[in-house]
């Protein structure tokens, strides 16, 4: 929640234009699937397009509409079907058996968001600002929501022998530069949001810490690297990985990222334009913490932490670079010349409170800090992030062994 206040850090007329885009966009980002396209969960990991709708509405509904008078609730059988993990907010559905909803169909979804939407237009000038600052966490957890519609869909139609195309794609241009390292003095430096604007509640408090002096790469690994590093062992070399990581590669099989094939032709990858050659300039994605960690050892160098990353990024554009503007069939293109966009980028250090954070009162407060446990950070934004809504501060977070996000990797070394 922003800055655990509960006070809205835009006033009711920027937040109208604001709900208003991010609504329009996520029912534009439905508008190419079909209602079984949209109903169908492809792992508990992931969750049906229809959902993601249903709940970011759920969201607006259940923390702000509700106490507004005379509001009357759309249907009160949805409340249980799409809470997500709120606890303080009752009983839901198993997160596992959310492909199970067939019912309630799209089309009535879409009439829940219109019911939803014009109450929050309607209410939106009389609300205190205790309201609004939900409002605004509102729209930012929707912009969270869209970019996992995207990729559960991805994962959704990988699963599908026919490989079918979300929409189709534009070609992937030439890089934006070449590698260099930036240097980076180190000494006391500070970190977390501080200041005006929206954060989540798990981006501060803003706290000072030491850092020695280290390289940061200015682009991210391609996918040229990733084939080099699988022909050269890597895969099967148990000295780069840590001992969870070669744990898992030996259970599961682990021989490349998710979702490349070799065929006669080379390498090829599941993406939503449909299965597409790699282009090996373009950045390596949906790979896990541990290869990611595994391949910076190959490379003689190192993932960087989560402070690096970030006092590195200040100078950055956090709005740049290949982020999801529109629907489309995005895709890491290597066209970001800074820190953000193409993918999340792991990072040494494992997702935990900074100094001094306490979770925002009531139900909201389940919104990250109940996750501070066996997750590691990421951070910069992806080809999927809505544009505009990552900062420097910002912490994603995923278990070790995920990548069904469009997560790849930035390499760092000591200076």
């Amino acid at each position: 929640m922003a800055t655990n206040t509960g006070i809205a850090t835009a006033d009711p007329a920027s937040l109208l234009p604001a709900l208003q885009r991010t609504r329009s966009l996520t029912v534009a980002l439905a508008a190419p699937l079909s209602d079984a396209d949209a109903s169908v969960q492809s792992m508990p990991d992931a969750s049906p397009a229809k959902w993601h709708m249903a709940h970011t509405t759920w969201f607006f509904e259940t923390f702000v509409l509700a106490n507004v008078p005379g509001y009357r609730i759309f249907d009160d059988r949805y409340a249980f079907l799409f809470n997500s993990y709120y606890e303080a907010a009752g009983p839901r559905h198993a997160r596992d058996r959310r492909g199970m909803l067939t019912r309630p169909a799209l089309a009535d979804v879409l009439a829940w968001r219109s019911h939803v939407d014009d109450a929050l237009t309607a209410a939106l000038p009389t609300l205190d600002p205790a309201a609004l600052a939900l409002v605004e966490l509102g729209i930012n957890h929707e912009q969270q929501h869209q970019e996992l519609l995207l990729t559960d869909i991805l994962d959704l139609f990988a699963a599908n022998p026919l490989e079918p195309a979300y929409v189709a794609a534009a070609p992937i241009g030439p890089p934006a530069r070449a590698r260099s390292w930036e240097h980076h003095a180190g000494g006391i430096v500070r970190i977390g949001h501080a200041g005006s604007g929206f954060a989540f509640d798990c981006e501060g408090p803003a706290h000072d810490l030491l850092l020695r002096p280290f390289q940061l790469a200015s682009t991210l690994v391609t996918n040229a690297e990733w084939q080099a590093f699988i022909d050269d062992g890597g895969y099967a070399d148990p000295r780069l990985w840590l001992s969870d990581g070669w744990a898992w590669v030996q259970r599961c099989g682990i021989t490349a990222p998710l979702r490349w094939q070799a065929g006669a032709d080379g390498w090829t990858g599941m993406t939503l334009a449909g299965r597409q050659p790699l282009a090996p300039h373009a950045p390596v994605t949906h790979i896990s913490h541990y290869e990611a960690d595994a391949f910076a050892a190959w490379a003689e160098a190192r993932l960087p932490t989560e402070a690096e990353w970030e006092v590195a990024a200040q100078s950055h554009d956090a709005a740049a670079g290949n982020q999801l503007d529109s629907a489309a069939a995005v895709q890491p293109t290597g066209a970001s010349a800074g820190l953000f966009g193409d993918c999340w980028q792991w990072t040494a250090s494992a997702f935990l409170p900074h100094p001094g954070f306490r979770p925002a009162p009531g139900a909201v407060g389940e919104y990250n800090g109940k996750f501070m446990s066996g997750q590691m950070v990421l951070k910069g934004a992806s080809c999927a992030t809505p544009r505009g809504s990552s900062r420097a501060s910002v912490r994603n977070f995923f278990a070790a062994h995920q990548r069904w996000q469009f997560t790849g990797l930035r390499l760092a070394r000591d200076a």
